[in-house]
């Protein structure tokens, strides 16, 4: 619960505002939540099983700050490894067609509801 209430802080303080999705990788995932844009920076019970679900990104031990990415599909070997916070629900048709770009640093993200 602890990183679904940072995540919502986060959206409601404008922090992701005008931020990219930094990766995107076809039938993994679409990674955002940098505001540097480098996938460097940024201010265990649930699993990667499904589309769409959401978890906190990291490099290593407690450094669990910002960035977060959603899957694109069933991911069960990120189980354990990363903080699973939430999942989408609707919208679908826009991670289809952020699945689709081929591009990177294409999105802008805006995020004003969670």
């Amino acid at each position: 619960m602890f990183y679904f209430q940072k995540f919502l802080a986060l959206c409601a303080s404008g922090y992701y505002d005008g931020t990219i999705f930094h990766r995107n990788i076809k039938g993994f995932m679409i990674q955002g939540g940098d505001p540097t844009g480098t996938c460097k920076g940024g201010t265990k019970s649930l699993k990667h099983n499904a589309r769409g679900i959401m978890s906190m990104a990291n490099s290593g031990a407690n450094t669990n700050e910002s960035r977060f990415f959603m899957t694109y599909a069933k991911q069960p070997h990120l189980n354990g490894l990363y903080i699973v916070f939430g999942k989408v629900i609707h919208g679908f048709e826009v991670l289809d067609h952020m699945e689709k770009t081929i591009s990177l640093y294409t999105y802008k993200a805006t995020i004003t509801k969670a």
